[in-house]
This record gives C-alpha cells, sequence and structure tokens, in this order.
C-alpha cells in the first residue's frame, strides 16, 4: 500500500537545473548559444528588416569567430530583464549580453567579464542652453517613477526639481510640453532616444558609472571560458575594435 503513495510524492522534487555547457562542449555542439535584448537600441534591437542589431549582437558574433572560428557560429536568443541570470543558472544559454550591470549581488549567482562599455546615469535634452551638469539644474528633470536614477541624481544635485514620469514616451512629453527641460535614464537608454529622435542630444556627463559585463556560469568547469572571453574583451579594446563599435552605434563616452 505505501507503495502506490510513491507516484504522488514523486513530483514534489524539483529538477535540477541542466549543468551549463563548458567551452569544449560548446566547440563540440559548433555554435554558441547567447541570451540578447531585442528592444534595448542601440545595445541590442530588431531593425526594420526583422534582423537583430546592436553593440551586444556585434559582441556576440565576435565572440563567436573567436571560440567557433565564424561570427555566424551563434545563435542568438531575445531575453527578458528579469531572465537574464536564470537562463545561464539553467544552463539555457551559454553567456548573456543583454545589458547587464555587474554587482555584488549579482556577482554571487554567476561570474562577469570586464566590462565591455561603461554605463551610467546620463541626461538627454533638446535645450541648446543646456551643456553641462551645472546647467541641468536649472529646471526640472524628468526620471521614470521609481526608478534608481532618482537616488543619482538628488545624490549629485541635491536642489533640483524632479518630475516623475510613468514611460520614456511620458518623460518625452513633458520636456516637448516644458515641463522639463532634460529627463535622466542610463545613458545607453538615451543613446535609442536621440537616434529616433535627433531633435534631442546626450549631454557628455555620467553621474555614475555602472560596468556592464557578460553573464558567465560559475565554476572550475568553466574558467576556460571565462578567461577566453575577457582576453577577447581585452584585446578589443587595445586594438580599437570595441571603441569604434561604441562609436559606431552612437552609445555616449564621457568626457575625460
Amino acid at each position: 500500500m505505501a507503495i502506490a503513495l510513491l507516484p504522488a510524492a514523486a513530483p514534489l522534487i524539483a529538477p535540477a537545473p541542466a549543468p551549463a555547457a563548458e567551452l569544449k562542449q560548446i566547440q563540440k555542439r559548433g555554435r554558441l548559444i547567447v541570451a540578447v535584448k531585442d528592444n534595448v537600441r542601440p545595445l541590442g534591437f530588431t531593425d526594420a528588416t526583422g534582423k537583430l542589431q546592436g553593440l551586444e549582437i556585434d559582441i556576440a558574433r565576435r565572440l563567436a569567430e573567436e571560440l567557433l572560428g565564424s561570427p555566424d557560429a551563434v545563435e542568438l536568443r531575445p531575453v527578458a530583464n528579469q531572465d537574464r541570470l536564470s537562463v545561464v543558472l539553467d544552463g539555457k544559454v551559454d553567456i548573456t549580453l543583454a545589458r547587464v550591470t555587474a554587482t555584488e549581488s549579482r556577482s554571487r549567482l554567476v561570474d562577469f567579464s570586464i566590462p565591455y562599455y561603461m554605463d551610467g546615469t546620463g541626461f538627454v535634452t533638446k535645450d541648446p542652453s543646456v551643456r553641462r551638469l551645472e546647467d541641468v539644474g536649472r529646471s526640472a528633470i524628468a526620471t521614470l517613477n521609481n526608478s534608481d536614477t532618482i537616488a543619482n541624481v538628488k545624490y549629485f544635485l541635491p536642489n533640483a526639481k524632479l518630475v516623475g514620469a510613468d514611460s520614456y514616451e511620458a518623460g518625452r512629453a513633458l520636456i516637448d510640453s516644458g515641463g522639463a527641460g532634460a529627463f535622466a535614464a542610463d545613458a545607453s537608454v538615451l543613446a535609442g532616444w536621440v537616434q529616433e529622435y535627433p531633435e534631442y542630444r546626450i549631454l557628455p556627463v555620467l553621474l555614475t558609472a555602472e560596468p556592464l559585463c557578460a553573464v558567465m556560469p560559475k565554476g572550475l568547469q568553466h574558467a576556460e571560458l571565462r578567461l577566453r572571453v575577457n582576453l577577447a574583451i581585452g584585446r578589443w579594446k587595445k586594438e580599437g575594435w570595441l571603441q569604434e563599435r561604441i562609436k559606431y552605434w552612437g552609445l555616449p563616452v564621457p568626457q575625460e
């Protein structure tokens, strides 16, 4: 009689996550599986022809060339923000390149590459008189409601008046109507803003430094993959390829 209870109890045991592939397994498979964004211009987005484009897409293809000998040996899988780490943890992808900022809490779960881009809180405006950080606080600053940007702006511009917006479109409407003189958000997102609305421009100043990195699995068995990725990104920086692609995609680089 007790045996009859076993099938009912079995579903209570959660299946173990799929192990992430080691480099030799990736090479045997013949393709690199990378999680990317498909809606964050210019890092990763779908263009008018339905093709994935952007800085992170370029990096994914270049990594495939480094590891497998061909930029076409890559499978790009669009991912939601909340799944960017879990797809690596569950072994569904080899690497995530999807606008992930390296943080201490995240590093307890996954490993990060060296940064390929230094993001941060920036400002977009269409007011020609706003040139420097000191100019921004002369009028109200729009920010997304409940975003981390609010704390960053308050820290560096404590006397600035902030106006909340529920979306980027609402923030643009505030500027167009004169309700705000600038919009504060991540510079990588604002780069897409000015590409869509060229009457705007990004100020050459970032309030914070937030490293965007490739997400990779932890574990000694993945040490070779992490080493090869880090060596590649480091070499691209020295050779100027990475800087050229950053410039090509219109991502802001703060002035020294």
